[in-house]
């Protein structure tokens, strides 16, 4: 911890319902990806938005994880409010979303030699994702496979041992919260990486596979908006229920420590 600690000693620490973060931009956040992947360790970047905090506060197991991570990073507009609720002065640049930065990060990879594995997005999405990295990053070592496997059993086994073969630096897993954070638990002694690094449906945004509101809208805290006009049935109780139950949260806990 105290490594840590001293490694994340230039940005500030925030603590929202008992889950920590960190106040990081996405170039510094793409540094310290890289630069972990360097090391001969395991380590585990993580990263928070609304519906993360709502997990966390209700699953101990996901706030051991989030907390046990070696970096997290917001990647949500709600989070950012509920740590000015709580006295932190934090800017918009610490809201940091992956298809804002993923090419800079393939082309540091590429620059610091440092392989990046893609497990993630529905069979297709992968492969695209790639070859559009690889459109910015020719050299990069680059490798993938798709989401859609069983996270158990022979399936499971294969995948990993894919994984293993190719020895990534950065191993990015894309399966939707809480899944992709339960499968690096169960997993994580078994697989030859050195970051996993847990980013939900990032290639599924950057390959255009699912659509993103304009950036004038997104750079505002309205990208929920957005996915929710789209597919209103399904995000409906994500957004609107779950949103309005992480507030309830924040301002019941700064009325009673206040």
């Amino acid at each position: 911890m105290l490594r840590q600690e001293a490694c994340l000693q230039p940005f500030e620490r925030i603590s929202v319902l008992g889950i920590q973060f960190y106040a990081i931009s996405a170039c510094q956040l793409v540094e310290k990806i890289v630069e972990f992947a360097k090391l001969n360790e395991k380590k585990i970047v993580g990263n928070v938005n609304v519906r993360a905090m709502n997990f966390a506060y209700e699953l101990p197991w996901y706030k051991d994880f989030i907390n046990d991570c070696e970096l997290v990073f917001c990647d949500g507009f709600g989070v950012l409010l509920s740590a000015k609720l709580n006295g932190y002065r934090v800017e918009s640049k610490y809201r940091v979303t992956c298809p804002d930065y993923i090419e800079n990060l393939a082309k540091t990879c590429e620059r610091e030699n440092v392989s990046l594995y893609l497990l993630a997005g529905k069979p297709g999405v992968v492969n695209k994702a790639i070859e559009q990295l690889k459109a910015v990053a020719p050299n990069l070592e680059i490798d993938g496979h798709h989401g859609y496997f069983s996270k158990e059993g022979k399936e499971n086994e294969s995948v990993i041992e894919k994984i293993n073969q190719f020895k990534p630096g950065i191993l990015y897993v894309g399966f939707g919260m809480p899944l992709q954070e339960r499968w690096i638990i169960d997993n994580f002694d078994r697989v030859n990486a050195r970051v996993f690094l847990p980013l939900g449906a990032c290639l599924d945004f950057y390959t255009g596979s699912v659509r993103r509101g304009p950036q004038w809208l997104t750079d505002r805290g309205f990208e929920w908006l957005t996915r929710f006009v789209t597919e209103p049935g399904r995000l409906w109780s994500r957004y609107l229920v779950g949103n309005a139950i992480f507030f309830f949260r924040v301002f019941r806990e700064k009325i009673f420590n206040s």
